[in-house]
């Protein structure tokens, strides 16, 4: 891994906030110069419209906006541009599939598939259409250690020939665990052909290499704010003749073949899908983020978090011993840095408060996952996640900081 004092030079905010801890990176990331120069550029050089302006600054910020795309494209490796949607955020990324395709293909009876562990935003969508299609909604439970409970000798007992959709997090934004998605697609379609496999890979895409064809789902998720990248702009990656034989999941301007008083016609995707001026400013942004991704390197950063993690779980129990409770893998192996943890008799929420005060940023609170809290018997939790430009000296102090939280609330 580059010197992380290098690295560290590359984002502003380090400059502006001295001694900053920022252990906050599941819930955005910081930004590097390169990505707010990219954002000033599009404003300050050719701050037009894309894909209607035949002038120069318009057709310059439709080449960026594009160029965007096939950036993100060769990132997670799909076969084709048009596989890749410009949303919001995976929010928006999943309730497009819900609304465009779920609405076609779930009806009474039919079953989705999610499991205990997902965000709200991976559970949420799918439990509302299950109940307005009236079809069966399953929940795959997990063990003690944060895993799915579930392998290809036992998947035959969930999914079934009725089984529409599976829907599962590629990385658990609570657990850090990092799920065996590519085996249970694979032993997922032997059982049903048919089933459309949705991956949230909002805490996936932005630590370690992932390649859609690789792991043969249909369609997946993420945003750009996790991977270095502005706020407002997600990405949906989705199979083409999936994404061609969907109905618009917004209607207006931009995403018009032809309107007439009679009925009106849609382009293919991606089009179809980008409706109104879309975050063009972000879009542009975002290809910036996985240049600079890129030229880091996602293997040699998958790996140095890799060290972080195991070097954060073992100080964390060593230091505080039964009096803490690590949620997820005990080990690295199978988890990024995301580490959650509870104290026996201090609230979250004062930990969080205790660390702020110390320049230490950490989450606090359920984390849009609410069902995976109650599995634990828990109301909410303490949450440090880690990037690649954090190091030791950031978990050193997390450590000292949480020994002044026991000093204080003791």
């Amino acid at each position: 891994m580059t010197d992380i004092r290098k690295i560290k030079r590359d984002f502003p905010v380090f400059i502006h906030n001295p001694g900053l801890v920022y252990l906050d990176s599941a819930a955005t990331s910081l930004k590097p110069q390169s990505v707010i120069d990219k954002l000033a550029e599009y404003y300050t050089k050719y701050p037009a419209n894309i894909h209607r302006g035949i002038y120069r600054i318009s057709e310059k910020a439709t080449e960026e906006y594009e160029k965007s795309r096939i950036a993100v494209m060769e990132f997670v490796n799909a076969r084709r541009f048009e596989e890749i949607i410009f949303t919001r955020n995976t929010t928006e990324s999943i309730n497009l599939i819900a609304y465009s395709l779920g609405r076609q293909i779930v009806g009474a009876d039919d079953e989705i598939v999610t499991t205990v562990m997902e965000h709200h935003s991976n559970f949420v969508p799918w439990q509302v259409l299950a109940d307005e299609a009236g079809a069966v909604f399953k929940v795959v439970d997990i063990n003690g250690d944060g895993c799915l409970d579930v392998n290809t000798s036992n998947l035959a007992g969930i999914i079934t020939k009725r089984t529409k959709i599976l829907a599962l997090a590629y990385v658990s934004n609570v657990l850090g665990t990092v799920n065996p998605v590519k085996k249970i697609i694979r032993a997922a379609k032997k059982i049903n052909p048919k089933i459309i496999t949705v991956v949230d890979a909002a805490q996936a895409v932005p630590h370690m290499p992932v390649d859609v064809r690789d792991l043969g789902c249909d369609f997946l998720a993420f945003s750009g704010h996790k991977m270095l990248g502005p706020t407002g702009i997600g990405v949906l990656y989705g199979r083409y003749d999936l994404l061609n034989s969907m109905f618009p999941f917004n209607f207006g301007g931009g995403m018009i073949k032809e309107v007439t008083i009679e009925k009106t016609e849609f382009p293919p995707p991606p089009a179809r899908f980008e409706a109104g001026t879309p975050a063009i400013a972000e879009a542009i942004g975002l290809g910036e983020a996985i240049k600079y991704l890129q030229t880091t390197g996602m293997d040699k950063i998958a790996a140095y978090e890799k060290k972080l993690t195991a070097y954060a779980i073992k100080h964390l129990i060593e230091s505080f011993g039964a009096d803490i409770r690590v949620l997820g893998p005990k080990t690295a192996d199978n988890r990024v840095g995301v580490l959650t943890f509870a104290f026996k008799n201090y609230h979250p929420h004062d930990i969080a408060h205790i660390l702020g005060e110390e320049n230490i940023c950490i989450r606090a609170g359920h984390h849009c996952a609410m069902p995976v809290h109650n599995r634990f018997g828990l109301a909410a939790s303490a949450r440090m996640s880690l990037y690649l430009y954090n190091d030791y000296y950031d978990i050193d102090k997390l450590i000292d900081g949480l020994k002044k939280v026991k000093k204080i609330l003791k």
